[in-house]
Order: structure tokens, then C-alpha cells, then sequence
């Protein structure tokens, strides 16, 4: 099996079969993330993977969960993710779920109907980066697409039969934004009524258009209390969902929160209250954290 690069997957995918079926992101140009920098976004050959496949399958004949990587392999086409996920349901007699990363645009450009031939072939959840709600937020760290379009992309994945999962980032917006970035992620993930809903915290990284921003002043980076605060605007807004699974379990956060929101929102927010007034000694050391 081979993987170029560094590898990126969600927490939720810690024990999987990391199975790498595109380099990079086609989109790549997020301000804030420098994942794939020095990792021009190519597909794999079909050949590759599928040779990958039959490797995996001599060295972890058990394998239940599979992910597809790298930042948005639903870029892939309809055929060719349908013959990878043929080849691994064939191949592991245990496979339970495959997950991949999905941009927004990349969920757009595909019907439903093709949507639901890679769900009845195994593909179980997709991932999506939402970042913020607000449409400033999301031009400002040039996303590519805005709220409207995020929430018309896992509305299409949903209909198709799709778990899905949208992470938000706390701090996203700077200083300036921050209200309005919690406000407008609390309206757009009610909007979505998501499976999971996690928050990852920024963390700026060296050789980012972000970062050089910051670096010039003209971006400024919350305080660990500020962004706990903006958390706990995010969730007092969540009141239109499900039964949507929530964490923050990445290592990137100063506080680990886990809960179901429509049952646990207030245990969540007493949380965050006894954390504001606790203060930094119970939130994750600064340097625990990490991408």
C-alpha cells in the first residue's frame, strides 16, 4: 500500500483503511489551510488504487471501515468511484462503511440519483468542510462557494441517503467577525440538520495566506476564551436539528465537548459556562494541540 504526502482524515476515521484515490484538493485555495501545499491535486490511477486494494486485503483481511482520501475525492467520477467501491466491498467480506471528504462543489455537480449509486455501493458518509455560515466569512478565506450552496450540497447528499458530517472552525473570522461568524454557522448547520456536527479551532499555519495576514495585523487571532465563546454562541443557536451528534474531539480544540444536541445542548453550555469561568486550567495546553 502507498500514500504520498501527509495523511488527513477525521477524527472519526482514526481506525480505518486510509485508501488514497486523489492527491491534494482540487480546490486548493483556502486561505487558512496549507494541507495540501506542496501537493499538486492529481487523480490516481484507477490501476493504482485497485492494485492498493489487493494489497490491503492480504495484510488486513478485517478491515470494517474504509476512508477515501485525499481533500475531496467525490471529484472522482460516478464510474470511477463505483468500480473502488465495487473492488473494496468484494474484497472485504467485513466492510461495514467507506467515507471520503466532499466539497460542496463536488456534491453540486453530482445528481442524486448519482449520489445514490456510490451510497448502494458502499459509500456511507460524507465529510464536509462548511468553515463558517456567514457568506463574509466564506469569501474572505475564498472557499469557493457560499451558505446558500453548502446547504443545497448536504441537503442533495441527504436526499440521496447520505450520512453527513460538517466541521466548522472556531476563529475563522478574526476578531471582527466573530459574532457574526457564530451567528451565521448556528443559522446555516440548522438549515442542514446534519448527522454530525464537529468544530475543529484554528490554528494558523506558516506559509498560509492566513497566517501572512496575521502576521501583517490585518487578521486577529481569538484569545482560547474568545473562542469558547464563540462555541457557546454556535450552540445556543442549535435548535432546529434532529438528532445531530456533536463534538469537539479534535485535537486543534482547548476543550473536548461530546452530546447529542437535541437532548444535551443545555449540559453543553453549562460545560463551556464552568470553563469561561475556570479559566486555562482546564483547557488543553497550547502546545497539545495540534492539526
Amino acid at each position: 500500500m502507498r500514500y504520498h504526502g501527509m495523511v488527513i482524515r477525521p477524527p472519526s476515521e482514526a481506525n480505518s483503511y486510509i485508501l488514497q484515490v486523489t492527491y491534494g484538493c482540487s480546490h486548493n485555495r483556502c486561505t487558512f489551510c496549507g494541507t495540501y501545499l506542496d501537493k499538486p491535486f492529481q487523480t490516481r490511477k484507477t490501476s493504482e488504487v485497485l492494485d492498493d486494494i489487493r494489497t490491503a486485503q492480504t495484510m488486513m483481511p478485517g478491515v470494517r471501515r474504509v476512508f477515501l482520501a485525499d481533500g475531496d475525492a467525490l471529484v472522482l467520477s460516478t464510474r470511477r468511484l463505483a468500480q473502488i467501491l465495487d473492488t473494496l466491498r468484494d474484497g472485504f467480506s467485513q466492510l461495514e462503511r467507506v467515507g471520503i471528504y466532499a466539497s460542496a462543489q463536488n456534491l453540486l455537480a453530482k445528481s442524486v440519483d448519482e449520489l445514490a449509486i456510490v451510497r448502494e455501493k458502499g459509500l456511507g458518509i460524507v465529510y464536509l468542510g462548511l468553515e463558517s455560515g456567514s457568506d463574509d466569512v466564506l469569501a474572505r478565506v475564498e472557499k469557493g462557494v457560499g451558505s446558500a450552496e453548502m446547504i443545497a450540497a448536504i441537503r442533495k447528499a441527504k436526499q440521496a441517503g447520505l450520512l453527513v458530517s460538517v466541521i466548522g472552525i472556531l476563529g475563522i473570522g478574526g476578531m471582527e467577525l466573530s459574532e457574526e461568524h457564530a451567528q451565521q454557522t448556528g443559522r446555516v448547520v440548522n438549515a442542514m440538520d446534519p448527522d454530525y456536527f464537529s468544530m475543529l479551532t484554528l490554528m494558523l499555519v506558516p506559509g498560509t495566506p492566513l497566517y501572512n495576514q496575521w502576521q501583517a495585523g490585518s487578521f486577529h487571532l481569538l484569545k482560547p476564551s474568545a473562542m469558547l465563546m464563540e462555541l457557546h454562541r454556535v450552540i445556543s443557536q442549535l435548535d432546529d436539528l434532529t438528532q445531530c451528534v456533536f463534538r469537539t474531539n479534535h485535537a486543534s480544540n482547548y476543550l473536548p465537548l461530546r452530546g447529542t444536541l437535541s437532548q444535551d445542548k443545555e449540559y453543553l453550555l453549562s460545560v463551556l459556562d464552568g470553563a469561561l469561568t475556570q479559566g486555562a486550567t482546564v483547557l488543553r495546553p497550547e502546545a497539545w494541540r495540534g492539526l
